[in-house]
């Protein structure tokens, strides 16, 4: 919590939204600002649980879904199919391109909901 704010005093709305979601929303994209909320979405994913994982399927790209083969007809595996580490993998990503969207101001949101790649947002 920052010193300068504590919850004894008069605070504005403003000063209690910022204690109360400093931790649990990343930044809102002020098209502007682009590199700093880059830096600062970067931190917000590296802060939350397996935060390196969820960076890396940003930088990475996602899983690559694997195929299989049945009864002479290739197709991508579903979900329960995949091993335990595909599963960790596919659920990261979808993690991250969460926390991207959810920076997102809604006229930008609109244009990009569709990807569901980090990578690609």
């Amino acid at each position: 919590m920052d010193p300068m704010i504590s919850l004894g005093q008069k605070n504005t709305l403003a000063e209690y939204m910022i204690l109360s979601s400093a931790d649990n929303r990343p930044a809102m994209l002020d098209k502007d600002l682009y590199d700093s909320w880059k830096s600062r979405i970067e931190l917000y994913m590296q802060n939350r649980e397996h935060g390196r994982m969820i960076l890396e399927s940003v930088e990475n790209g996602p899983l690559i879904w694997p195929t299989i083969e049945e009864n002479g007809v290739i197709r991508t595996k579903k979900y329960a199919e995949l091993s335990a580490a595909e599963k960790i993998k596919a659920d990261y990503d979808m993690k991250a391109t969460n926390i991207i969207l959810q920076g997102l101001p809604a006229d930008i949101y609109s244009l990009v909901n569709h990807h569901r790649v980090a990578k690609d947002l």
